[in-house]
């Protein structure tokens, strides 16, 4: 059983890239932070690298199936008295070779799934250890392609899963206001990862940086609202 007096952080796709990377640097602020991967195998990797900056708690959870993000909450009810911080990161970018004149229904709706629906089912199954916390926050990654102005239709579900979580993060901040829960969304910029390919220009770590400030720093007046490197911009 935790200390009711530490501080919890849960990362969605921790197992790699910017989770990684915002999963460490919680660690080092003195978070114990659960990684969350679609595979048992691959989160406890990633928490076995992770072993010297402090606490890890590995954990199943798909995203995309709320049988397995409740069995991951219920997992974790055993071990866990709240949860401070819920980084919803985990998410796919299936584009390629597509735009919005050519790509399926079943794209869209698998990328929205993983993407959004995702991310709003994890705060409506998590709400009640996120309740329990004195300093609640969600910090959804959202992407420049989620922007108004950034929508490409080239990139057509993940422009349009992203723009969905921006309006998402809207309305779960004035739906858990009165809780005083601080919900937030951040852009991470073009990072090197398995995503963002390896001619990006940023590193995981500076993609991570604002998530970690937002879960740690941030004012808790700041709600609803969308970030890049540690700034408010236009959704």
């Amino acid at each position: 059983m935790e200390n009711k007096h530490s501080k919890i952080a849960l990362v969605t796709g921790g197992n790699r890239g910017i989770g990684f990377a915002i999963a460490q640097g919680l660690l080092r602020k003195g978070y114990e932070v659960i990684i969350t991967a679609r595979s048992l195998d691959k989160a406890k990797q990633a928490a076995e690298k992770l072993q010297g900056f402090g606490k890890v708690i590995p954990v199943e959870l798909d995203v995309t199936d709320d049988n397995s993000i409740e069995r991951a909450l219920e997992s974790l009810r055993q071990q866990l008295h709240h949860l401070d911080v819920l980084i919803n990161n985990a998410g796919i970018y299936p584009d390629e070779g597509v735009n919005i004149l050519t790509i399926s229904r079943e794209l869209l709706e698998s990328t929205l799934n993983a993407n959004t629906w995702g991310t709003i089912r994890m705060v409506q199954v998590f709400l009640p250890l996120l309740e329990k916390s004195q300093d609640a926050r969600v910090i959804n990654l959202s992407s420049s392609y989620g922007e108004i102005n950034g929508l490409s239709a080239n990139v057509p579900s993940y422009c349009l899963s992203k723009l969905a979580l921006n309006g998402a993060t809207i309305m779960l901040a004035e739906a858990l206001h009165p809780q005083k829960i601080a919900v937030n969304a951040m852009c991470p910029g073009w990072v090197k990862t398995d995503m963002g390919g390896a001619s990006a220009p940023r590193s995981p770590e500076q993609g991570a940086d604002t998530a970690i400030w937002l879960a740690t720093e941030a004012s808790r007046n700041e709600i609803g609202k969308f970030w890049r490197d540690r700034k408010v911009i236009s959704y």
